[in-house]
């Protein structure tokens, strides 16, 4: 529960740190080494954590409003409960991380590698996937697509989509569905 706001931490080694409620509002933690790091109810808002190594880390139930990720290798990491509205993963290695239940409204995954990575019950309103790439099934169920950019995706190999949630998402590959699933009629809208 300290206060680390305003900081510039860039290059530190935070690796296996517990820092556990800790308030880095505004912080620079590029290229930072957090390894297994624990952020569980952290405050990130408009911080940087861009370029950092993260695999293993928790940022579960964070507040991380317009929050730096991108080109952040967070193999194997945790958001759950996490508010990372409008936050940037651009680039980011986001390989079998759980977002379940995660508030991700706005969120930008341009050319992101989210293989294997969970979105149950994730609020994706209006986030952006395109350019993301996977090679390993991913779990959509659920989460909340309110005009979610999937075009250029390939949604063949996820799992709990749903008719409805497509409904909802702007699309452009209707062919590149789990099977039963169908592009709606008016894709694309932008």
């Amino acid at each position: 529960d300290c206060d680390k706001k305003l900081l510039i931490l860039t290059g530190e080694d935070l690796s296996g740190a517990n820092l556990f409620g800790v308030d880095f509002t505004s912080t620079d933690l590029r290229n930072t080494n957090l390894l297994a790091a624990n952020f569980e109810k952290a405050t990130l808002v408009r911080a940087s954590l861009a370029d950092s190594a993260a695999k293993g880390a928790r940022f579960d139930k964070i507040e991380a409003y317009r929050t730096d990720f991108s080109h952040m290798d967070a193999q194997g990491a945790v958001f759950t409960s996490a508010e990372v509205q409008r936050s940037n993963f651009q680039d980011a290695n986001l390989t079998n991380v759980d977002f379940t239940k995660a508030e991700l409204g706005r969120a930008q995954f341009h050319d992101a590698d989210i293989s294997g990575s969970r979105f149950s019950f994730a609020n994706l309103a209006r986030a952006d996937f395109r350019g993301a790439t996977f090679t390993a099934p991913m779990d959509f169920d659920r989460a909340y697509f309110f005009l979610t950019r999937i075009e250029g995706l390939d949604l063949s190999n996820s799992s709990g989509l749903s008719q409805w949630q497509l409904h909802m998402a702007f699309g452009d590959a209707p062919d590149e569905l789990a099977s039963g699933l169908a592009g709606p009629g008016d894709w694309p809208r932008i």
